[in-house]
C-alpha cells in the first residue's frame, strides 16, 4: 500500500512538473506572438504610409484584387 501511495506522489509530482513547463512554453509563445503581431501592424502601416506617398490611395484588406 505504501508503494502504491509513493509512485502515485511521484506521478502527480511528474504531472505537476510537466503542467509547469507547458504553462511556461504557452506564456512565451503568447509573448512571442503579441511581439509578431506588434512587428506585422508595424510593417502594414509602413508599407499603407509608402502607398499613399507614391500617390496611390489608401489601401483597402477586403478590396478584391485585380485579376478578380
Amino acid at each position: 500500500m505504501d508503494t502504491d501511495r509513493h509512485a502515485l506522489e511521484e506521478r502527480i509530482a511528474h504531472l505537476t512538473r510537466v503542467v509547469d513547463d507547458l504553462s511556461d512554453i504557452v506564456t512565451d509563445h503568447a509573448q512571442r506572438l503579441e511581439r509578431v503581431e506588434r512587428r506585422l501592424a508595424m510593417v502594414m502601416q509602413r508599407e499603407a504610409e509608402r502607398e499613399l506617398s507614391e500617390g496611390g490611395s489608401v489601401p483597402l484588406a477586403d478590396d478584391r484584387p485585380p485579376h478578380w
